[in-house]
């Protein structure tokens, strides 16, 4: 019984565990947010076109169909039905009848004439009479309409066939996040790399901090956005992505790891998320690639292996070595405790310097001092010499 309990008492701890580091962007770039409860759902049908664009592909395939068989059937039906009034389905064969549309004596008939009108292909043996005003009307009608149906549906398989979301695909972003030291800061690097030979224009990076917060007035702020500075003011946010670059974000004192320590970082719940953009050189179209860090993806004390080489006449990257990292000597502790540290440091030489100083003036003093006194006695012996 006991077993029993301790295993039910810790399958709840794993649970909430597992709710704990449940990630907000997975590492592919898929947010994890399911919108529910949406009741003003007319506003999907407001911006239809991105919402079929949206669609999965089954889903956009079935509405393509659709969109064009019922068209056909529907104007069909209208031609079997124009027939049928007219009483051209009575006189077939007759030679001094003249149909609103020959050769048409059913409704399949109908229905391909109406795909051979929309679609423009013009057989030639189902055409239609200049004695039928009504079908003139239906004419202009079912070719006005085809077109529309034609530009709207070509236009969502276009855009949803050369969306750049695959694009992101060859965008690769390293498993792990480091902080190690880099010219005595500390600093949170990651890497980012193209797979492609065309590059990314006007590349951008982005990283937020995802963390609960409770502010001074005891409200609770779930998944709390931060910005993680990685070069906004110095412009080193704007990348060359020609080969994989190292993006680092110095911790200082405006940092939101300013008071985290390796200690600490094992038991802190947060989520980095980096995002990067630019415009397809192919296409010159906007791509976004995201990707996240969970706290027991970023490593303490660790750097990142070089994956460039100089060859006969051009750099090859090796991407064996993308993700791997190796440990360097870093200091525990935070970036904080490391500035006080070299504060308390600066402080101690700033007042040792004067100390010392002023014992060199003090000696000089004293010497200064005993030779004015021995040059007084030596002329005070010169005088009562000259007496005698």
């Amino acid at each position: 019984m006991a077993k029993e309990n301790a295993a039910f008492s810790a399958e709840p701890e794993k649970a909430e565990k597992k709710r704990g580091r449940q990630r907000y962007v997975e590492k592919d770039g898929k947010c994890n947010v399911q919108h529910g409860n949406v009741i003003e759902t007319y506003r999907y049908l407001t911006d239809i076109f991105t919402t079929l664009v949206d669609l999965k592909w089954r889903f956009s395939l079935l509405v393509f169909i659709l969109a064009y068989a019922i068209t056909w059937l529907f104007f069909g039906l209208i031609w079997w039905f124009i027939a049928y009034c007219r009483g051209d389905l009575d006189h077939l064969g007759e030679e001094e009848w003249t149909p609103c549309v020959k050769n048409l004596n059913g409704f399949v008939s109908a229905f391909l004439f109406s795909i051979e009108t929309e679609t423009t292909i013009g057989y030639g043996y189902r055409v239609i009479t200049d004695q039928c005003p009504e079908g003139i009307v239906l004419l202009l009608l079912q070719a006005i309409l085809g077109s529309m149906v034609n530009a709207f549906m070509v236009g969502c398989m276009f855009v949803k066939i050369s969306q750049p979301n695959k694009r992101a695909e060859t965008l690769v972003f390293s498993s792990h996040a480091v902080i190690s030291l880099r010219d005595d800061r500390l600093c949170l690097m990651f890497r980012v790399g193209d797979l492609r030979s065309s590059h990314i224009v006007e590349a951008s990076i982005r990283a937020k901090l995802i963390k609960s917060k409770q502010t001074q007035e005891g409200e609770f702020i779930p998944l709390n956005q931060t910005d993680i500075n990685v070069g906004f003011e110095t412009g080193d946010d704007r990348l060359f992505l020609v080969s994989p670059l190292i993006i680092s974000h110095e911790i200082s004192e405006h940092s939101p790891f300013w008071e985290i320590s390796k200690e600490q970082l094992k038991k802190d719940e947060f989520e980095i998320v980096v995002i990067l953009e630019g415009m397809v050189e192919a296409t010159g179209m906007t791509c976004q690639a995201r990707s996240s860090y969970l706290m027991d993806e970023v490593l303490w004390g660790h750097r990142f292996m070089s994956v460039l080489s100089l060859e006969d006449g051009f750099y090859e990257v090796d991407y064996n070595s993308f993700h791997q990292t190796f440990e360097v000597p870093t200091p525990s502790c935070s970036a904080r405790e490391m500035a006080e540290a070299a504060a308390r440091m600066d402080a101690h030489l700033y007042w040792s310097i004067p100390s010392r100083l002023d014992e060199k003036v003090e000696e000089t003093t004293e010497k200064a001092e005993e030779g004015s006194k021995e040059r007084n006695g030596n002329l005070a012996s010169l005088e009562s010499e000259s007496k005698v």
